[in-house]
């Protein structure tokens, strides 16, 4: 998709055509100032692209989505996403290695919107953590960062990106089965996981005019590194007995979901069933401490 190429008309046949010099003086500073500007990139982004979900969404995407002609890969880590982007060298990647908790990211994410003027056809909003514990037990930091990182980034990410946005394209909120209930010692984290479930599907009918679709991805526990992160592994009797997604499996189905006008995408009977219940029964009843 291009813009504006440069029209070059000879002088001599301006000349012969147009026989009075004012004419010809205006045609000749048109065919000057149509200039290229330049080739619009067919995009998809993806935040926290260095492991885990990220990582396995730009290996998915490069297969899924052949329209797409460059990707943006977000995360902290710089050495991280120049190792993912080493591995598929046939694509072109853009790494950023930006801060999410920090806002000066936003404003350096929104000028390179700006200056690269991108048509995104996929937006994941992957970068996100938890932290297993009682809410007043854990560190004030990892729980305000917790929520500016899983709900005010996100949020900001999106509505920035979605002017760049076209009919047909998809905006992938990462989320989790913990959006449907409280869920106590990580009650912070569900309680971000509920904002986005909420925060997708407002976005999702209001851009639905545009033909823009909005899908929450709601997992179940898979083995990721947020399990090292939040500090799960050998500490809840709970989570250990609950029954692992694979990542490869959630990340292209929801693909395929997105694509398909979706809303809202769980994987695994069980936790299709859990959805479910939430809806039907009393928090009360459905609440479980990890």
């Amino acid at each position: 998709m291009t813009g504006y190429g440069y029209i070059c008309i000879p002088n001599i046949i301006l000349q012969k055509i147009f026989k009075t010099g004012f004419i010809y003086g205006i045609i000749r500073v048109i065919s000057i100032l149509t200039l290229t500007k330049g080739t619009v990139m067919k995009t998809a982004i993806i935040t926290g692209a260095s492991s885990g979900l990220g990582s396995e969404y730009f290996i998915a995407l490069t297969e899924l989505c052949p329209e797409v002609e460059e990707f943006w890969l977000i995360a902290r880590r710089e050495s991280k996403l120049k190792e993912l982007a080493d591995k598929v060298p046939n694509v072109t990647s853009l790494v950023l290695p930006l801060d999410l908790t920090d806002n000066d990211s936003f404003t350096e994410y929104r000028n390179l919107l700006a200056e690269k003027n991108p048509e995104v056809v996929m937006l994941v909003n992957n970068a996100g953590y938890g932290k297993l514990g009682e809410a007043v037990k854990i560190p004030l930091k990892d729980q305000t960062d917790m929520v500016m990182l899983n709900c005010a980034s996100l949020t900001a990410i999106a509505l920035l990106t979605v002017p760049y946005m076209k009919k047909g394209s998809n905006i992938i909120n990462v989320c989790s089965i913990a959006a449907f209930c409280p869920t106590p010692r990580m009650t912070v984290y569900s309680s971000t996981k509920a904002y986005i479930l909420s925060f997708s599907l407002g976005l999702r009918n209001e851009l639905k005019e545009r033909g823009i679709n909005v899908l929450a991805v709601c997992p179940g526990p898979m083995d990721t590194e947020f399990m090292a992160v939040a500090g799960i592994e050998g500490r809840s009797r709970l989570f250990s007995l609950l029954p692992r997604c694979k990542t490869s499996e959630v990340v292209r189905i929801s693909i395929i979901k997105a694509k398909k006008g979706r809303a809202v995408y769980t994987n695994r009977f069980i936790y299709k069933l859990y959805r479910v219940l939430t809806k039907l029964l009393p928090h009360s009843l459905t609440m479980r401490r990890l």
